[in-house]
């Protein structure tokens, strides 16, 4: 009988281990044998730790189990699907669930993520074998014509990036996957490497033969140590079954990765900086051009993208460019993995074609507010992210479509306030959140965002308002056109949106801190 319990950061956070743990202690002196397999999170956060037991009728959901649960679930004979007021019936058919369309996370959920034959079982590595048997230039021609966009942010197309590094000659290449995931309400990278760290590393090697590079890093953060061993582990198996190392699945190509770990600076999610922490170097942004792609990692041409859109390149080989673009809109196409945080009633991952809407995601699957108090604003992006009023809810998930309503959908995280939020303390947060991640090397970031944070806090106080408040969005246009990257350049994202959609916060009185 087989039991899947998550070995997820979330799911082990409200006791997954323990939980695991006393479902086999249960099951010994019941004369039950069971095989309990440690999975990757399915995404309903406020279920775990969720228990699934494989019956007749497929996979039956338990959650959220307590330890003072489990006992109780034996004896409403669980193992059979029996009833339960934990029972919420077939996983594939819980609402949360079963509205998604899941690409990057197929596995996720349902896969041993250090099993090599699990993965295999489940799909694993048929886009590898298609690349194998295909030029570099039509594995990049296949990326390019799916539509895959970079997923970390800047929304690049990767079959662009692709294409330089492959034309460009040089006796070694690379293959970076950005792993330093920092932004605030962002977590899919380490479902992804947690949960099924293969996709990953079979998305590396799939870059790597596409484009000629010979080496893949993944720069992860430390503060990721369940991602870190699960890479590890699954790195391990991929070069005993021979998917990795000098001959590839026996195609004469060569292909290995290995992990480097960051000391957790924010700067060093822009991939300069992270170019330069992972040489041994300050993480500190590199002047432009060359492009990483020309002249990246050691001086070497240099394939930079983020875990979500490597890992969604085996899908693309395996089921075809037209399977993937037919998912989307406009010049979005594909999948979006986006994390509902902060003050949401059902937070956790959802994966869905571009074109959805805000609304339909905080409320259709978010339910709406834990507190039960309207939604007010939430921020979609990242710390950088502009803070987006009510009146914006119906914006379609989309690059464009968020771009012209002066917001940028990022790496896909969403965090929710409800209508006590004070956005003046918001767009200070902003401002002082640059100043203390900045990397000091260029001026309208190191001492801008210093001069933001006063600026604001006399706005806040009410002195000489029409004086500072002009003052703030001239320091603000002032960062959008002179910093040298992203992290000062759209640090006015939040604060302006914050004073534009919601001015009365910043008459209030002084700031309460």
């Amino acid at each position: 009988m087989k039991i899947y319990v998550s070995c997820d950061a979330a799911a082990l956070s409200v006791g997954a281990d323990e939980i695991a743990h006393a479902i086999a202690a249960h099951a010994g002196p019941r004369g039950i044998e069971v095989e309990i397999v440690r999975t990757g999170s399915r995404g309903m956060l406020w279920l775990e730790p969720l228990v699934e037991v494989q019956t007749a009728q497929g996979r039956i959901a338990y959650g959220p189990v307590s330890l003072e649960d489990v006992r109780d679930l034996f004896d409403a004979d669980f193992l059979q699907g029996g009833a339960h007021p934990l029972n919420l019936g077939p996983t594939e058919q819980i609402p949360y669930f079963s509205k998604q369309q899941r690409l990057t996370f197929a596995r996720c959920g349902i896969t041993d993520p250090s099993s090599l034959d699990d993965y295999l079982a489940h799909g694993g590595y048929r886009g590898l074998e298609r690349a194998l048997s295909m030029s570099p230039a039509d594995i990049v021609t296949a990326v390019t014509d799916a539509g895959l966009r970079g997923r970390g942010g800047a929304a690049f197309p990767a079959g662009i990036k692709w294409k330089t590094v492959l034309s460009t000659t040089a006796e070694q290449k690379y293959i970076v996957c950005n792993a330093d995931e920092g932004d605030s309400g962002t977590f899919s990278d380490r479902m992804i490497m947690e949960g099924d760290p293969l996709v990953l590393v079979e998305g590396m090697t799939i870059a790597g033969l596409a484009t000629g590079a010979t080496k893949g890093y993944i720069y992860l953060r430390s503060e990721y140590p369940h991602a870190h061993r699960a890479l590890l582990a699954a790195i391990d198996v991929a070069r005993a079954g021979g998917y990795l190392g000098p001959d590839v699945r026996g195609s004469g190509r060569a292909f290995d990765v290995d992990v480097r770990l960051g000391a957790g600076a924010y700067i060093c999610g822009e991939e300069t900086s992270l170019l330069e922490s992972l040489e041994g170097k300050r993480g500190q942004v590199r002047f432009k051009p060359p492009l990483p792609a020309i002249s990246g990692l050691f001086g070497k041409p240099t394939v930079i993208n983020n875990v979500i859109t490597l890992a969604s390149v085996p899908v693309i080989l395996d089921q075809g460019a037209a399977h993937y673009r037919d998912f989307g809109m406009g010049r979005s196409r594909g999948t979006l993995p986006i994390q509902l945080t902060g003050n949401i009633r059902h937070g956790g991952l959802v994966e869905l074609a571009f074109g959805t809407t805000l609304r339909e995601l905080l409320y259709d699957f978010g339910g709406g507010s834990l507190s039960g108090r309207p939604i007010r604003a939430v921020q979609v992006g990242g710390p950088l992210g502009a803070y987006m009023p009510e009146s914006q809810f119906d914006t379609v998930l989309d690059y464009e479509a968020f771009a012209a309503v002066g917001a940028m959908l990022g790496h896909g995280g969403i965090v929710v306030f409800d209508d006590s939020v004070d956005m003046a303390a918001q767009a200070r947060y902003a401002m002082e959140f640059c100043a203390v991640e900045s990397c000091g090397k260029c001026t309208p970031c190191r001492i801008g965002s210093t001069r933001g944070v006063e600026v604001i806090d006399r706005l806040v106080a009410g002195r000489d308002v029409q004086t500072q408040e002009a003052l703030l969005r001239d320091l603000c246009d002032t960062m959008t056109h002179g910093s040298l990257c992203a992290l000062g350049g759209l640090t006015p994202y939040p604060v302006l949106s914050a004073l534009n959609h919601f001015p009365d916060d910043f008459s209030r009185g002084a700031l309460v801190r």
